[in-house]
């Protein structure tokens, strides 16, 4: 143990000279925090129109204004010709454009079908199916008002119109912010990157100064040695998880629910893995440019198939098996089963479970090779 608090030690004061490491460690996760948290939003709202009304009546406006009181559509241009739509659309100054044809107001007055066209940009598939459906919901509310308002005339010949009102409650994240979704999951990439980052940068680092040399004919056993040189950097990923946290709580005012206590032990069984990664990825590894380059490249699909921003459900059923051996699949679940619905241990028991064998597996696997790399 005191070999283990030696090296540990030596790793904090290398830390704490190298003076372009440390806004690498704590200013960098303020930044990446900030953006993601600001930038990464998934919420639609205020998506820009174009209005081309060809009946001007008193009808078209009220069904126009339906649309754009919503807040979710807001008009970029208003034109008199469906001709002049394409310049709209093709520069990208607008994703949406809504054409009410002459006769309008009439068809509606008469008790006749009314028809509008909607087009939509699908440049931007997101963007075009939540406007798609926003529209089929502005339109239907439109229309079942109008039914609504026609039978009310006829209470006097006794008929009553019969609907079905659904009460919808949204728990855990009423409001339906994307950021209170985003936000856990940016705690689980600012750990993978620093961690990643440090345990394969930090050890190619020592044998391009050639002080991994030295170490290896001291005393120290192959075991020690890779305790000493990855608890310093488990240590780092505690004290910014405690930082983001604590960002998330009270700048974001993001939902903190579950144990602080079983979320420490949840981000320790991702570091696991992380820092098995960065162990092996520095046995593949001759210089620290190298290393940076190959853990962006094991990041990516950690990302990707992690469920950061795509759901693991819409994947193609390959890529879902695949995702069982990514370690970001277990901690998206959990660290947003802990913050917003105040999972308990009962809940992640078997995801935690299956994270650290995972991470066992890895950091076996790396250890292993790291020792024949000594050999």
């Amino acid at each position: 143990m005191k070999a283990i608090l030696s090296i540990v030690w030596k790793e904090f004061l290398q830390l704490r000279r190298d003076r372009r490491l440390f806004p690498v460690l704590f200013v960098s996760p303020i930044i990446q925090l900030l953006l993601l948290g600001y930038a990464a939003n998934l919420d639609v709202r205020n998506i820009p129109s174009v209005v081309c009304d060809q009946d001007g009546s008193a009808a078209s406006r009220e069904f126009i204004d339906k649309f754009i009181n919503s807040g979710y559509f807001s008009i970029a241009a208003r034109v008199g010709r469906m001709d002049e739509i394409d310049h709209f659309l093709d520069n990208g100054h607008a994703s949406m454009a809504f054409v009410v044809p002459p006769g309008f107001g009439d068809d509606r007055a008469g008790g006749r079908p009314a028809r509008v066209m909607i087009i939509v940009d699908g440049a931007e598939s997101q963007t075009a199916t939540i406007g798609v459906n926003y529209a089929n919901m502005i339109a239907s509310r439109y229309a079942q008002g109008l039914v609504f308002e026609r039978l009310a005339r006829l209470k006097g010949l006794g008929i009553r119109p019969t609907s079905v009102e659904a009460q919808v409650r949204v728990w855990y994240n009423p409001e339906l912010k994307s950021r209170n979704f985003m936000i856990p999951g940016v705690l689980g990439l600012i750990l993978m990157i620093m961690t990643m980052s440090l345990a394969s940068m930090g050890i190619v680092r020592e044998k391009e100064a050639g002080t991994m040399e030295q170490l290896i004919v001291t005393p120290i056993r192959s075991s020690q040695l890779i305790i000493g040189k990855l608890l310093p950097f488990a240590l780092i990923g505690l004290v910014e998880a405690t930082f983001v946290t604590a960002v998330a709580k009270f700048w974001f005012v993001v939902p903190v629910r579950g144990g602080l206590g079983l979320l420490f032990v949840v981000c320790l069984a991702f570091m696991l893995n992380t820092l098995g990664i960065g162990l092996f990825l520095s046995t593949i590894s001759k210089t620290q440019q190298q290393a940076m380059f190959t853990t962006v490249f094991y990041m990516m699909p950690m990302i990707l198939l992690g469920g950061f921003v795509i759901p693991i459900e819409n994947m193609p059923p390959f890529f879902q098996a695949v995702s069982h051996l990514i370690p970001t699949r277990y901690f998206f679940i959990m660290i947003r089963g802990l913050m917003l619905r105040g999972a308990g241990w009962p809940e992640i028991w078997d995801q935690v479970a299956s994270l650290t064998a995972l991470g066992t597996v890895i950091l076996s696997l790396s250890i292993f090779r790291f020792q024949k790399k000594l050999d």
